[in-house]
This record gives structure tokens, sequence and C-alpha cells, in this order.
């Protein structure tokens, strides 16, 4: 009985997952990882069908004109079909898969869960000498590959940034962006007594989920200390959720003093977007996509801009993480490999890559794009451009030791500290305790093998993307 609720209930969230999917689009038959390519043509004037699965928006539009070109223009008679899918992504990658409904292309927003669970079909054998050489400096282990199989390629990281209303900071008399913590909840408090009348609010984040208090808080914490991120100190190999005490007290106290966007315990990132669009925000934290998301998805003459984020105490001790390293790759269970790959290619070719970054949809991390020397134009852009303290920071267990993690994640956890308070101290204990139990046990049976690095220091990892200041 309780088995066939379970089919039931995967089978309803799949129907709603799918929607847009054609009934014969994807990839059916039994799961094959071999590297080895598949054969993908079909009959004499057959198309040859391949679903895309991506959970951006902010570039859309651009990626379907580019797809739509691609239909129009390649000669292997493929037919790409792009969903883009909604907050409920990994869900629905989970689901399709142990359905056999994945898609043959996938954005891969979680490189290590998907290569444990067998999602993932390497590359290697179909990547050119040449391909191979321009993506040799860019590759990182257990981001694209793991033990010399390739998976993934880089295309483009999220530069974190403040993102603030200028005219709002002139309004309320604030002469500059926060370079603290402690600015930026006197900032906001600042700007919500001027502006409470017209609407106008100090700070807002996505906090309907957990992203909200990671978007806010992950940068912050990666620049004012110089041992870990995500909450994993890659000194000593444990997670020290203490990392995010201070900027924890700092949202709960905005919190408090009324500082944030009534009702932003629902809010997700595209209203408050639209919120920005329209001047009732006057800050909030986000990546390098919002160049392009105030271009084309929500227009708007407000007078904006993006510094980097306040730290601790206003010095910079680590690095402003990179988010990024992995892009998409090819399902393992997909019966059109070849074509698959023939689209993938196409995706990360330096035309496209390079009309990309051109354009403002993200900043690119691949050599042969960057050493072009063209910067993208877009308003807005300026301030999410690599700077001397921007990295990519090598990969950590965060998020497979969340596999089998007991109870709420990190990112869920402060969100309810954020808007109930309580006990900090409490709280980041109790996420230590399990998080290195489970971390112990991934350990013990082989599930990860990454360990401590003494020797890490997040400063050594400045200036490798770009010297500039």
């Amino acid at each position: 009985m309780v088995k066939k609720w379970v089919i039931a209930t995967l089978g309803a969230v799949l129907a709603l997952s799918l929607a847009g999917c054609s009934a014969d689009g994807g990839s059916k038959g039994a799961a094959g990882s071999s590297d080895a390519p598949a054969n993908s043509k079909g009959t004499a004037g057959e198309k040859t069908k391949i679903i895309y699965w991506t959970p951006d928006r902010h570039d859309a539009e651009f990626m379907k004109a580019k797809i739509d070109k691609f239909n129009q223009t390649n000669h292997d008679n493929i037919e790409v079909e792009m969903n883009v899918m909604g907050d409920n992504y990994p869900q629905a990658v989970d689901i399709a898969f142990a359905s056999k409904q994945a898609p043959d292309v996938l954005q891969i927003n979680d490189f290590q869960t998907y290569y444990k669970k067998g999602y993932l079909a390497p590359i290697n054998s179909y990547m050119s000498d040449e391909m191979k050489k321009t993506f040799k400096d860019s590759q990182i282990e257990n981001k694209n590959s793991i033990d010399g199989k390739i998976y993934t390629l880089p295309n483009t990281g999220q530069i974190w940034r403040l993102v603030y209303n200028k005219d709002i900071f002139k309004k309320a008399g604030i002469a500059s962006p926060p370079k603290t913590i402690a600015d930026m909840v006197a900032a906001a408090k600042k700007i919500t007594e001027v502006g409470k009348s017209e609407g106008i609010y100090g700070f807002a984040s996505p906090f309907k989920s957990g992203t909200g208090f990671w978007r806010a808080a992950n940068t912050i914490a990666g620049a004012s200390n110089n041992f870990g991120i995500d909450g994993y100190n890659y000194k000593t190999g444990q997670f020290d959720f203490s990392m995010y005490k201070d900027i924890a007290l700092a949202l709960r106290q905005m919190k408090e003093d009324g500082s944030m966007l009534p009702g932003v315990e629902n809010l997700d990132i595209d209203p408050l977007r639209a919120q920005f669009a329209q001047g009732k925000i006057g800050m909030y934290v986000n990546h390098s996509a919002e160049p392009g998301v105030y271009k084309d998805q929500f227009p708007t003459t407000e007078n904006w801009g993006a510094v980097p984020v306040p730290t601790a105490d206003g010095t910079i001790k680590g690095a402003f993480p990179i988010i990024g390293g992995s892009y998409i790759g090819i399902s393992a269970d997909s019966t059109h490999k070849e074509a698959a790959w023939k689209f993938m290619e196409y995706v990360y070719s330096n035309e496209l890559q390079t009309e990309y970054y051109e354009k403002g949809y993200g900043i690119s991390l691949i050599p042969a794009v960057l050493k072009s020397g063209k910067k993208p134009s877009i308003p807005g852009i300026e301030g999410f451009l690599p700077k001397r303290y921007d990295a990519i920071y090598p990969a950590n267990p965060g998020t497979i030791t969340e596999s089998s993690l007991e109870g709420m994640k990190w990112p869920e956890t402060f969100n309810t500290f954020v808007f109930t308070g309580g006990d900090v101290g409490a709280v980041i204990q109790d996420l230590d305790t399990r998080y290195n139990a489970s971390l112990q046990k991934l350990r013990a049976a082989g599930t990860t093998n990454i360990v401590a690095d003494p020797a890490f220091d997040a400063a050594k990892l400045q200036g490798k993307l770009s010297t500039e200041e």
C-alpha cells in the first residue's frame, strides 16, 4: 500500500515538473553510463529529439533564440526542446531519473550528488583535442571531473555583489554603500525610516527558501574569514557554522528593526527583483545575472549599481566566492548521447559563449572568451566584473554531506533564526554536530575523498582570475 502511494505521488509531481515536455521527447530505455558514443541517428527524415532542462530564467530568451538557430541550421536532423524548470528543479531531476523520464541534457546544479547517483555520462571521448586544450586549465576536480573522467565543463561564474539603489541611498543621506555588516544594518534602518511612507524598505532577500539566508551570507562569510565557505572549514576538514554568526545576528536585527520588505519571508528571487526594479528595495545580495535581468526580464529606469558585499570588520581576509565550474552535462540514461553531445558542443562553442558574456548574461570562466579582450557593455555589468578578491574555491563536501543529513539544512535553519530568534550559539552547535556526524559516515563509507587541507588559505586564491582591484 505504501509503495503504491509513493509511486502515485512521484507520478503526480513528475507530471507537474515535466509540464511542457512532449510525450515522445527525452530519454527512454535502460540506463547507460558508458563513455562510448551512442547511435543517435533516426530513420530517414525523422528528427532526433533532445530534451534540455535548465532552472535558469534570466537567460531564457537568449538561449531559446540560440536553440531555435541550432534547430534550423544543424545538419544532423536534431531538434532540441528546452524546458525552463521552476524552483523545484532538484526534486524534478530526481523524480525524472527515478521514473526513467530524464532529459537528455541537463544543467548540473550539484555535480557531486549527480555523479554519485549515476545521473551523468562522461564526455571525454566526444571532446576534440582542441576542445580539451581549451578547457585544460579551467577543469576543477570534483566540479567537472572525477578520476580522470570529465562530465561537464565550466562556462560562467556567478560573481556576487551587494546590489543597491543609488538614488534611495542618496535620499536617505547615506554617502556610500556599507563596508561592514554593522554599516549594512544601520543603512537598512535609515532607508526604511526615510522611505517607509512610500513603500520603500532597506533590505530584502528571497527568504521563501533557504537561499534567502545563503545568498546574503555565504559571500560575506567567505570574505570575512580565510578558512571556508558553505559552513565548511577547509583547514580542519570539519564543518564550522560559526562563520555565519555575525551575519545571522545582523539579519535578525534588520528583521526586528522592521528594515526588511514586508512579506520577505514568502519572497522568491523574481518577485524581489520586480520590487527592486520598481524602486521599493534599498539593497540586496545577488549575482552577475542581474544586469541581464534588469535589461530584459524586469526593465527598470532605477539608478542602481553593484559593489563588493560588506564584511564583518570591513577588511577582506579571504575571497569572495565565485559560484561556478559546472554547467551542463549528458544524462547517463539518454539513448541519444551522440546527438546530445552535438548540442552540448554547440552551447560551449566560442561564438555562443562569447556572445553570452558580451551581452551580460554571465561572467565567463573560459580563458578563450576572456582573452578576447571584449567586456560586456550592458548597464550595471561593470560592478560585477571579476576583481582581485573574487575567486573559485575548491570543491567541498557540503552538498554530498546533506544527502544523508538528519534534520534541517543550514540555510533553512538560519532562515528560521532570522525570523523567530533564539540562541544563535545553540543553533550553530546543533548544525556542527549534525553535519560533522554525517560527514564522518560518508568518509568512512568512501563516499567523499575530500579531506582537511591544513595549508589552505583563502587569501591565496586571490588574483587568479583578475588582478584588478
